[in-house]
Protein backbone atom coordinates (compact mmCIF):
# COMPACT_ATOMS: atom_id res chain seq x y z
CA UNK A 1 0.00 0.00 0.00
CA UNK A 2 2.68 2.49 1.02
CA UNK A 3 4.43 1.86 -2.48
CA UNK A 4 1.20 2.33 -4.30
CA UNK A 5 0.68 5.69 -2.78
CA UNK A 6 3.99 6.80 -3.23
CA UNK A 7 4.23 5.74 -6.75
CA UNK A 8 0.71 7.72 -7.00
CA UNK A 9 2.22 10.98 -5.12
CA UNK A 10 4.93 11.10 -7.60
CA UNK A 11 2.84 10.69 -10.69
CA UNK A 12 0.65 13.71 -9.29
CA UNK A 13 4.09 15.93 -8.84
CA UNK A 14 5.24 14.84 -11.99
CA UNK A 15 2.15 15.41 -14.27
CA UNK A 16 2.33 19.40 -12.75
CA UNK A 17 5.89 19.92 -12.50
CA UNK A 18 6.45 18.27 -16.60
CA UNK A 19 3.51 20.52 -17.86
CA UNK A 20 5.01 23.48 -16.24
CA UNK A 21 8.69 22.70 -17.73
CA UNK A 22 6.97 22.38 -20.91
CA UNK A 23 4.60 25.18 -21.44
CA UNK A 24 5.00 26.35 -24.96
CA UNK A 25 6.45 23.58 -26.17
CA UNK A 26 4.23 22.66 -29.39
CA UNK A 27 5.63 19.66 -30.88
CA UNK A 28 9.06 17.90 -32.09
CA UNK A 29 10.55 17.97 -35.48
CA UNK A 30 11.68 15.32 -37.36
CA UNK A 31 14.82 14.85 -39.63
CA UNK A 32 13.87 14.30 -43.63
CA UNK A 33 12.75 10.97 -44.31
CA UNK A 34 14.78 8.07 -45.45
CA UNK A 35 16.83 4.88 -44.19
CA UNK A 36 16.75 4.21 -40.64
CA UNK A 37 20.12 6.52 -39.18
CA UNK A 38 22.64 4.04 -38.25
CA UNK A 39 25.32 6.77 -36.82
CA UNK A 40 24.96 9.05 -34.26
CA UNK A 41 23.18 12.26 -35.02
CA UNK A 42 25.09 15.22 -36.17
CA UNK A 43 26.51 18.20 -34.04
CA UNK A 44 25.38 21.89 -34.60
CA UNK A 45 27.64 24.50 -34.96
CA UNK A 46 31.53 24.39 -35.82
CA UNK A 47 31.02 20.47 -35.93
CA UNK A 48 28.32 20.26 -38.03
CA UNK A 49 28.40 16.83 -40.69
CA UNK A 50 31.14 15.50 -38.80
CA UNK A 51 31.04 11.90 -38.42
CA UNK A 52 30.75 10.78 -34.24
CA UNK A 53 32.45 8.76 -32.55
CA UNK A 54 31.14 6.38 -30.06
CA UNK A 55 32.30 6.09 -26.47
CA UNK A 56 34.13 2.91 -25.33
CA UNK A 57 31.22 2.45 -22.27
CA UNK A 58 30.20 -0.77 -21.77
CA UNK A 59 27.74 -2.49 -18.65
CA UNK A 60 27.76 -5.92 -17.61
CA UNK A 61 23.91 -7.48 -18.07
CA UNK A 62 22.05 -9.01 -15.19
CA UNK A 63 19.33 -11.38 -15.30
CA UNK A 64 16.35 -11.79 -14.46
CA UNK A 65 12.62 -9.86 -15.22
CA UNK A 66 10.20 -8.11 -13.83
CA UNK A 67 6.32 -9.17 -13.83
CA UNK A 68 3.92 -8.75 -17.24
CA UNK A 69 3.27 -4.97 -17.70
CA UNK A 70 0.00 -3.76 -19.43
CA UNK A 71 0.61 -3.44 -23.14
CA UNK A 72 1.34 0.46 -23.28
CA UNK A 73 -0.12 3.03 -26.27
CA UNK A 74 1.65 2.88 -29.19
CA UNK A 75 3.04 5.79 -30.96
CA UNK A 76 3.46 5.61 -35.02
CA UNK A 77 6.93 3.88 -36.25
CA UNK A 78 9.49 6.14 -37.38
CA UNK A 79 12.15 5.83 -39.71
CA UNK A 80 14.58 8.28 -38.16
CA UNK A 81 14.90 9.69 -34.54
CA UNK A 82 13.44 12.43 -33.37
CA UNK A 83 16.26 15.11 -33.34
CA UNK A 84 14.85 18.87 -32.16
CA UNK A 85 12.18 20.52 -30.28
CA UNK A 86 9.60 22.92 -31.92
CA UNK A 87 7.94 25.63 -30.33
CA UNK A 88 7.82 29.75 -30.12
CA UNK A 89 10.61 31.54 -28.91
CA UNK A 90 13.84 30.13 -27.72
CA UNK A 91 13.64 26.71 -25.84
CA UNK A 92 16.37 24.08 -25.90
CA UNK A 93 16.44 20.85 -24.07
CA UNK A 94 19.09 19.46 -22.17
CA UNK A 95 19.69 15.48 -22.20
CA UNK A 96 22.28 13.35 -20.28
CA UNK A 97 22.69 9.87 -20.87
CA UNK A 98 23.89 6.21 -19.25
CA UNK A 99 22.94 7.24 -15.54
CA UNK A 100 21.68 7.64 -13.12
CA UNK A 101 25.39 7.72 -11.03
CA UNK A 102 25.71 8.44 -7.09
CA UNK A 103 28.77 10.17 -7.98
CA UNK A 104 27.41 12.97 -10.90
CA UNK A 105 23.49 12.45 -11.13
CA UNK A 106 23.10 14.39 -7.78
CA UNK A 107 25.32 17.44 -8.20
CA UNK A 108 23.50 17.68 -11.88
CA UNK A 109 20.13 17.69 -10.36
CA UNK A 110 21.31 20.32 -7.67
CA UNK A 111 21.89 22.86 -10.56
CA UNK A 112 18.65 21.71 -12.48
CA UNK A 113 17.22 22.67 -8.91
CA UNK A 114 19.15 25.65 -8.58
CA UNK A 115 17.64 27.01 -11.60
CA UNK A 116 14.39 25.80 -11.77
CA UNK A 117 15.06 23.87 -15.19
CA UNK A 118 14.03 20.05 -15.92
CA UNK A 119 16.09 18.23 -18.06
CA UNK A 120 16.07 14.72 -19.90
CA UNK A 121 17.62 11.52 -18.30
CA UNK A 122 18.02 8.82 -20.50
CA UNK A 123 18.81 5.54 -18.45
CA UNK A 124 20.54 2.28 -18.39
CA UNK A 125 18.31 -0.28 -16.55
CA UNK A 126 21.60 -1.69 -14.72
CA UNK A 127 22.40 1.37 -13.14
CA UNK A 128 18.83 1.78 -12.05
CA UNK A 129 18.68 -1.12 -9.64
CA UNK A 130 20.87 0.16 -7.83
CA UNK A 131 19.95 3.93 -7.74
CA UNK A 132 16.33 4.05 -7.40
CA UNK A 133 16.34 6.85 -5.13
CA UNK A 134 17.97 9.53 -8.00
CA UNK A 135 14.49 8.33 -10.77
CA UNK A 136 12.56 8.84 -7.51
CA UNK A 137 14.06 12.61 -7.14
CA UNK A 138 13.86 13.02 -11.30
CA UNK A 139 10.04 12.62 -10.95
CA UNK A 140 9.89 14.28 -7.75
CA UNK A 141 11.17 17.42 -9.44
CA UNK A 142 9.55 17.00 -12.88
CA UNK A 143 12.53 15.69 -15.01
CA UNK A 144 11.72 13.67 -17.80
CA UNK A 145 13.23 9.86 -17.61
CA UNK A 146 13.67 7.79 -20.88
CA UNK A 147 14.93 4.03 -21.45
CA UNK A 148 18.43 3.87 -22.87
CA UNK A 149 18.74 -0.01 -23.22
CA UNK A 150 19.47 -2.12 -19.97
CA UNK A 151 23.73 -2.56 -20.63
CA UNK A 152 24.03 0.13 -23.21
CA UNK A 153 24.78 -2.17 -26.32
CA UNK A 154 25.04 -1.55 -29.86
CA UNK A 155 21.96 -2.38 -31.29
CA UNK A 156 22.67 -3.00 -34.75
CA UNK A 157 24.79 -5.82 -33.51
CA UNK A 158 21.71 -7.67 -31.95
CA UNK A 159 19.00 -9.48 -32.70
CA UNK A 160 15.42 -8.61 -32.39
CA UNK A 161 14.92 -10.85 -29.10
CA UNK A 162 18.30 -9.04 -27.41
CA UNK A 163 16.74 -5.80 -28.11
CA UNK A 164 13.36 -6.12 -26.99
CA UNK A 165 14.96 -7.57 -23.44
CA UNK A 166 17.25 -4.75 -23.25
CA UNK A 167 14.31 -1.83 -24.17
CA UNK A 168 11.50 -3.99 -22.43
CA UNK A 169 13.45 -4.76 -18.74
CA UNK A 170 14.63 -0.82 -18.82
CA UNK A 171 10.90 0.23 -18.92
CA UNK A 172 10.07 -1.93 -16.13
CA UNK A 173 12.50 -1.03 -13.67
CA UNK A 174 11.98 2.70 -14.47
CA UNK A 175 8.28 2.25 -13.82
CA UNK A 176 9.24 0.56 -10.84
CA UNK A 177 11.65 3.40 -9.94
CA UNK A 178 9.80 6.52 -11.64
CA UNK A 179 6.66 5.85 -10.78
CA UNK A 180 5.19 6.01 -14.77
CA UNK A 181 6.29 3.79 -17.87
CA UNK A 182 9.07 6.07 -20.37
CA UNK A 183 7.22 7.44 -23.47
CA UNK A 184 11.03 8.18 -24.79
CA UNK A 185 14.12 6.05 -25.90
CA UNK A 186 17.32 6.98 -27.52
CA UNK A 187 19.56 3.94 -28.88
CA UNK A 188 23.08 4.12 -27.35
CA UNK A 189 25.61 5.46 -29.40
CA UNK A 190 22.73 6.91 -31.77
CA UNK A 191 23.46 3.31 -33.68
CA UNK A 192 19.70 2.54 -34.65
CA UNK A 193 17.84 0.15 -37.24
CA UNK A 194 14.67 -0.78 -37.92
CA UNK A 195 13.96 -2.99 -35.26
CA UNK A 196 14.96 -0.92 -32.46
CA UNK A 197 11.89 1.77 -34.16
CA UNK A 198 9.69 -1.25 -34.12
CA UNK A 199 10.46 -2.43 -30.65
CA UNK A 200 10.13 1.06 -29.08
CA UNK A 201 7.07 1.23 -30.92
CA UNK A 202 5.81 -1.83 -29.62
CA UNK A 203 6.87 -0.40 -26.08
CA UNK A 204 4.74 2.71 -26.30
CA UNK A 205 7.87 5.20 -27.21
CA UNK A 206 9.06 7.65 -29.01
CA UNK A 207 12.99 7.55 -30.57
CA UNK A 208 14.87 10.93 -29.46
CA UNK A 209 18.28 11.58 -30.70
CA UNK A 210 20.33 14.64 -30.15
CA UNK A 211 21.19 17.98 -32.26
CA UNK A 212 24.54 19.25 -30.37
CA UNK A 213 26.67 16.38 -28.72
CA UNK A 214 28.78 18.04 -26.20
CA UNK A 215 31.15 14.61 -26.48
CA UNK A 216 31.99 15.28 -22.85
CA UNK A 217 32.76 11.46 -22.52
CA UNK A 218 36.39 12.18 -24.07
CA UNK A 219 37.15 14.39 -21.44
CA UNK A 220 37.89 17.04 -23.24
CA UNK A 221 38.07 19.97 -20.41
CA UNK A 222 35.30 21.99 -18.65
CA UNK A 223 35.66 24.63 -21.30
CA UNK A 224 35.61 22.42 -23.68
CA UNK A 225 32.07 21.59 -22.93
CA UNK A 226 31.05 25.14 -22.04
CA UNK A 227 31.92 26.20 -25.48
CA UNK A 228 30.18 23.41 -27.60
CA UNK A 229 27.24 24.13 -25.80
CA UNK A 230 26.86 27.80 -26.04
CA UNK A 231 28.16 27.74 -29.36
CA UNK A 232 25.82 25.10 -30.46
CA UNK A 233 22.87 27.38 -28.84
CA UNK A 234 19.99 27.80 -30.97
CA UNK A 235 16.05 27.46 -31.11
CA UNK A 236 15.14 24.04 -30.94
CA UNK A 237 18.60 22.02 -29.84
CA UNK A 238 18.66 19.39 -28.27
CA UNK A 239 21.82 18.84 -25.96
CA UNK A 240 23.28 15.70 -25.44
CA UNK A 241 25.72 15.11 -22.38
CA UNK A 242 26.61 12.60 -19.67
CA UNK A 243 26.25 11.66 -15.96
CA UNK A 244 27.86 8.49 -16.30
CA UNK A 245 29.26 5.78 -18.21
CA UNK A 246 33.07 7.50 -16.69
CA UNK A 247 34.30 10.47 -14.89
CA UNK A 248 31.86 13.12 -15.32
CA UNK A 249 33.47 15.51 -13.00
CA UNK A 250 33.73 18.06 -16.34
CA UNK A 251 30.47 17.87 -17.07
CA UNK A 252 29.09 18.83 -13.57
CA UNK A 253 31.26 21.50 -13.49
CA UNK A 254 30.28 22.74 -17.29
CA UNK A 255 26.46 22.61 -16.34
CA UNK A 256 27.16 25.06 -13.61
CA UNK A 257 28.75 27.28 -16.22
CA UNK A 258 26.66 27.28 -19.12
CA UNK A 259 23.36 26.93 -17.61
CA UNK A 260 22.72 30.23 -16.42
CA UNK A 261 24.30 31.86 -19.16
CA UNK A 262 21.77 29.94 -21.87
CA UNK A 263 19.13 31.79 -19.35
CA UNK A 264 20.77 35.20 -19.28
CA UNK A 265 20.88 34.75 -23.00
CA UNK A 266 16.94 34.33 -22.79
CA UNK A 267 16.60 30.33 -24.02
CA UNK A 268 13.98 28.48 -21.95
CA UNK A 269 15.08 25.08 -21.11
CA UNK A 270 11.82 23.08 -21.42
CA UNK A 271 10.90 18.97 -21.57
CA UNK A 272 9.06 17.58 -23.98
CA UNK A 273 4.91 17.63 -23.02
CA UNK A 274 3.66 13.92 -21.51
CA UNK A 275 1.77 12.35 -24.26
CA UNK A 276 -1.77 11.17 -22.76
CA UNK A 277 -2.10 7.79 -22.51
Amino acid sequence: MQKDQLFTRRRMLLAGTAALGAAGTAGIVLAGGGEPARTAAPVAGPQARQQLKSSAFRLQPLTGYGPPRAAPRKPKVRHEPILRISGRGRQMMLTFDDGPNPAYTPHILDTLAKYDVRAMFFVCGECVVDNRELLARMADEGHVVGNHTWTHPLLTSLNRKEIRSEMERTSDVIEDSYGERPQWFRAPYGAWNRAAFQIGSDLGMEPMAWTVDTTDWETPGTGTIIERVEDGAAPGVVVLSHDAGGDRSQSVKAIREYLPHLLDSGYHLTVPPRRLT
